[in-house]
């Protein structure tokens, strides 16, 4: 259930970014209370606010609390283009289209991998949070390709070390901006939240241990095909990783794409697809792996740069 609030910003507050003085009036994380104001559940003095914005004392929040993380409910809801690659008693493998997320979160309000599963009448490990239950990794909403989902809590168990111990081959192609140099090399770079955009990560002194292997496929006039093995699963680790190089996702306009030359391929999003997973099964122990073909829009692009 919604719990509603209407309270006025306190002295102590003024002055603050919105995000800070609503995770500190409530009780709240910071990245939580940002949710909630992309979420569209806050209202400043009536209107929708960015979550950047300073707020005066004596200002009027109106906020709307979603059901907090643990309690988010999953939607049984088919989903256009989501497609079941593997399913057995332990696990399912799907192929995610771009523009669904792993799991209900309450700053996201659209189609996900879960919700589809349900719909679809596959019972997941009760291992995690409630609505998390069988989620071992995710991919971006932004991204589209291969996910596993644990049915069994053996496998859940299985998965989790699995992808701690990076026993996992997750294998990505990315279409990055210009030719990099060398053609293959790995990046071993700490990410964590961007110091001054909290929606954005970055490569920070301190952050988490982060290493991106790369292999240039394709080299063309604008743009290069190339493969990218993940040992760490970091947010945005290889959005992150290719930007670092000067060298970002075509498309991915969040880290430094050219605008002109998305709107030349015809792209709305990163040109960015994990084409195959790998791993141990959790019951037989033995390796297994799926393969997924490029969606039409990044196929469409790519033939695009390859044109002579």
């Amino acid at each position: 259930m919604t719990d509603h609030r209407t309270l006025p910003v306190p002295e102590g507050l003024d002055g603050d970014r919105l995000d800070t003085a609503l995770a500190r009036l409530l009780g709240l994380s910071r990245t939580r209370a940002a949710d909630l104001v992309d979420g569209g559940h806050v209202l400043l003095d009536g209107v929708p606010p960015a979550r950047s914005e300073r707020v005066r004392a004596g200002a009027w929040l109106d906020v709307r609390l979603p059901p907090p993380p643990g309690q988010v409910g999953i939607v049984p809801e088919r989903v256009a283009g989501l497609r079941v690659v593997h399913d057995d008693d332990d696990l399912v493998v799907v192929d995610k289209p771009v523009g669904v997320a792993a799991h209900p979160s309450p700053g996201w309000q659209g189609p996900t991998v879960l919700g589809h599963l349900a719909a679809a009448g596959l019972t997941l490990s009760t291992s995690g949070a409630a609505e998390r239950q069988g989620i071992v990794h995710r991919l971006d909403v932004g991204t589209s390709g291969l996910m596993v989902v644990a049915k069994s809590d053996g496998a859940y168990t299985a998965l989790k070390r699995a992808f701690k111990e990076r026993s996992v081959d997750k294998t990505y192609h990315a279409l990055v901006q210009g030719l990099l140099d060398p053609l293959r090399g790995t990046v071993d770079a700490p990410i964590a939240r961007h110091p001054r955009h909290d929606h954005r990560w970055a490569v920070v002194a301190g952050g988490r241990e982060s290493i991106t292997h790369y292999e240039t496929l394709e080299a063309h006039r604008w743009a290069s095909l190339v493969e990218v093995h993940l040992e760490t699963g970091r947010t945005h680790q290889i959005r992150v990783h290719l930007s670092a190089l000067h060298h970002p996702c075509v498309g991915d306009l969040t880290y430094g794409a050219d605008p002109v030359l998305a709107e030349r391929l015809g792209l709305t999003r990163q040109w960015l697809h994990a084409v195959r997973l790998g791993f141990d099964h959790p019951a037989s122990g033995r390796r297994v792996s799926y393969e997924s073909a490029y969606p039409e829009d990044l196929a469409r692009a790519l033939a695009v740069v390859q044109e002579p």
